[in-house]
């Protein structure tokens, strides 16, 4: 079964969504991992993309965009994009969207990022939920 993990952000923590998905996906990668980042956000997966070329100052996470049909290269160690990713990235996936993604339980791991305001937190509480009726064993991680 899948495994769930939430990794909270306090209210006023300056790291933000871009820096954290960037460290997650540097722990997983590093971990020999095949990385999804999944969202909702074009703007957001844009940031996610350029900063994961720069947030460290020694080296980047080789990475790549998925493209039209949902493809990307199996070198790249993690995938960005909006649809469902292609199986050479079924280790973890980050979900930044607001739903969860109907193809999450192929997957080994689903790594859930929260931050923002209330209104965004009762989001993450919704899919939080979702998990949780469904039987799946749910990890949160306050940092």
């Amino acid at each position: 079964m899948t495994r769930v993990d939430f990794y909270v952000l306090p209210e006023a923590e300056d790291v933000g969504p871009v820096l954290l998905v960037c460290r997650l996906c540097e722990k997983a990668a590093g971990a020999g991992q095949k990385v999804f980042v999944h969202g909702g956000d074009p703007a957001l997966l844009d940031d996610i993309d350029g900063a994961l070329w720069s947030f460290r100052d020694n080296g980047f996470l080789a990475h790549e965009r998925l493209d039209a049909e949902g493809a990307c290269s199996p070198l790249a160690s993690v995938a960005i994009g909006d649809r469902e990713p292609p199986d050479s990235h079924r280790d973890v996936l980050i979900n930044i969207a607001d739903e969860v993604p109907r193809f999450f339980s192929s997957f080994e791991r689903v790594l859930e990022p929260v931050f923002g305001d209330s209104e965004q937190r009762a989001v993450a509480r919704a899919r939080f939920g979702f998990y949780r009726e469904r039987g799946y064993a749910l990890q949160t991680h306050k940092l």
